[in-house]
């Protein structure tokens, strides 16, 4: 009988389907997967964002200790947006070129976003389905969207170190360890100066279901619950100071001048039951095949104490995303709703489902491990292949990838640098007109540092883009065209024929051509050379300073502490998270 036993049990203990993945192959995998992605620098021609980032890189790249940025708006100050992937960009630039600098730090976002969704896992379930999320996440819809359709580089970078530091603020309030204290407020730090954003929102979705875990867990195990909430706040208020001190800069330029402009139109705030474009770009593309686990994920999790406190997270954080699909949203930010753009939350509602996800995972390859290896291994690919896919198949296309060459040459040579210029339907390619232009532009992509009447009075967004925003785009600027000369604008630069009625009606003239005349240049001759505008916004020498060391520093802080700072292993031992029993484990006894 107990060689019987033996050979059932045998394949159970050995097997590799019931052996968590080393978290070295999900790293691999990762590498695998986006490297030659972002090799063949995909998010600098298919993505909105990714050129807005790389222009602000090149700002720190040759002013590191200067903020204030003239390129843009007559001038405007990048403490109002926090640097630390801007700064590892810039850093990065001096060997690589700016482009493969954002590309390299993008790849260290996904692979932090994969390891950081394999550690917050292991907080709520056993290491073997921990690891099956920390694969799921390589192949995330919702990563993919905003790396390769968004261009979102400061989201899911701080959302990765966020997600990284869960796990120490989780063994600091079990068991007092100073060193998962330390490593967890400097990726905490880290993370605000990456993006503030995912810490405000994060501290209530990510950092309370693990607050409740911990005080769970310790209650089970017959330990004080005061202690850990305690512990927390000891963490929280660190943490806080931490923020404060780090980000002063940005502290400072919000109070002086809060964001009061009219709400720009975002499709994220829409109702994506009213239009199957938006609800495919905002919710089918970014969640996949993890949609199809949903039934699970709240069966599931309703009915494991424990995951009940992630399902919460996940529920509510899966609501925002929806944007104005719900009136949950606008019942809770009110006028900040109209601010916030919410596709960022479907990246924090899927990595707050991969644990339970990675559950169901664990169940079907223990009942059938290889057809469920390959039917989950289909569904990640399908999910990751969609996203991708939907760069060609989406209407919604950018103009990235424009030859602006030409434009540059132009505005770099015979002092037209004394000027400023507009483009108009050069979309996210403005961004890189503006990095490698020695001419400053009265537009630009940064909304939030607009400070002109002429774009603040009217709820539209960049001007090179003004016909999509209707009456306001227009309205805005025609404004601007009829102060032309007070903000020394003299050239224009056009790629839609749409605008070009207005320029001639407003005695505007063309000058020149290029791409066999896809892009047209207007000067006005009346024009006087540009002046700075005068700001009450420009920093202070010392809040550069600030703004140079301290977020770049606290980036630098949590690496080495992450790197040497090592818990003992009796630390750990007391905090075991209880793993579930496959089926697959039990052996019916043989009788002979």
């Amino acid at each position: 009988m107990r060689d019987a036993q033996e050979r059932l049990a045998l394949p159970t203990a050995t097997s590799i389907w019931q052996r968590p993945i080393p978290v070295a192959a999900i790293i691999l995998l990762a590498l695998a997967i986006h490297g030659p992605l972002l090799v063949m620098e995909l998010p600098a021609t298919t993505s909105y964002d990714a050129n807005l980032h790389i222009f602000f890189a090149s700002h720190y790249a040759h002013h590191w200790f200067n903020p204030w940025n003239e390129k843009w708006f007559g001038g405007f100050s990048q403490t109002t947006y926090p640097p630390l992937t801007h700064q590892w960009i810039a850093l990065l630039s001096n060997v690589v070129g700016l482009t493969e600098a954002f590309m390299l730090v993008q790849l260290a976002a996904v692979v932090l976003l994969a390891v950081a969704a394999y550690r917050f896992a292991q907080l709520w379930v056993d290491d073997r389905a921990a690891s099956y999320a920390g694969v799921l996440a390589v192949f995330a819809g919702s990563i993919a969207f905003l790396v390769y359709s968004a261009g979102q580089l400061p989201t899911t970078m701080s959302a990765a170190l966020f997600f990284l530091s869960l796990p120490y603020l989780y063994w600091w309030c079990r068991t007092a360890s100073w060193r998962s204290l330390l490593k967890g407020i400097a990726l905490s730090l880290a993370a605000a100066s990456a993006h503030h954003v995912t810490l405000i929102f994060g501290s209530v979705l990510f950092a309370l279901p693990v607050l409740g875990l911990a005080w769970y867990d310790a209650r089970k195990s017959d330990q004080s619950g005061v202690s850990v909430i305690g512990r927390a706040v000891v963490f929280a208020a660190i943490a806080g100071v931490g923020v404060g001190v780090v980000l002063l800069p940005y502290w400072i330029a919000i109070i002086r001048h809060p964001i009061e402009q009219l709400p720009i139109p975002h499709a994220s705030r829409s109702n994506l039951l009213m239009s199957w474009l938006y609800g495919m770009n905002y919710f089918i593309v970014p969640y996949g095949a993890l949609l199809l686990a949903l039934p699970f994920v709240v069966i599931k999790g309703a009915s494991n104490p424990r995951l009940r406190i992630l399902l919460l997270a996940f529920w509510v954080t899966f609501l925002l995303a929806l944007g104005g699909t719900t009136p949950v949203p606008r019942w809770i930010f009110g006028r900040a709703f109209e601010i916030l753009t919410y596709e960022r939350f479907t990246l924090w509602a899927t990595v707050l489902a991969l644990p339970i996800v990675g559950l169901l995972v664990e169940r079907a390859i223990d009942r059938s491990p290889r057809w469920g290896a390959i039917g989950f291994s289909t569904a990640a690919v399908a999910s990751l292949a969609l996203a991708l896919g939907w760069l060609t198949w989406s209407p919604f296309r950018t103009t990235s990838s424009l030859n602006v060459d030409s434009v540059i040459s132009f505005l770099n040579r015979d002092g037209h640098d004394q000027y400023r210029y507009l483009t108009l339907g050069f979309g996210n390619a403005l961004s890189k007109v503006g990095t490698y232009a020695n001419a400053n532009s009265i537009d630009g992509e940064y909304n939030s540092a607009r400070l002109l009447p002429e774009m603040t009075r009217y709820g539209a967004a960049q001007l090179t883009s003004a016909k999509y925003f209707g009456t306001a785009g227009m309205d805005s600027l025609r404004a601007m065209l009829q102060h032309a000369n007070h903000y020394g604008l003299k050239f224009i630069f056009v790629h839609d024929p749409f605008y070009e009625p207005l320029l001639v009606f407003g005695g505007w003239r063309q000058v020149e051509s290029y791409e066999s005349g896809e892009i047209t240049v207007w000067s006005k001759d009346d024009a006087v050379p540009a002046h700075a505008i005068p700001s009450d916004t420009i920093p202070a020498p010392w809040e550069g300073l600030m703004w140079g060391i301290l977020p770049i520093g606290s980036s630098i802080l949590a690496i080495l502490f992450v790197l040497f700072l090592v818990e003992p292993p009796s630390i750990l031992e007391g905090i075991a998270i209880p793993a579930e029993t496959p089926e697959s484990v039990y052996v019916n006894e043989v009788h002979l």
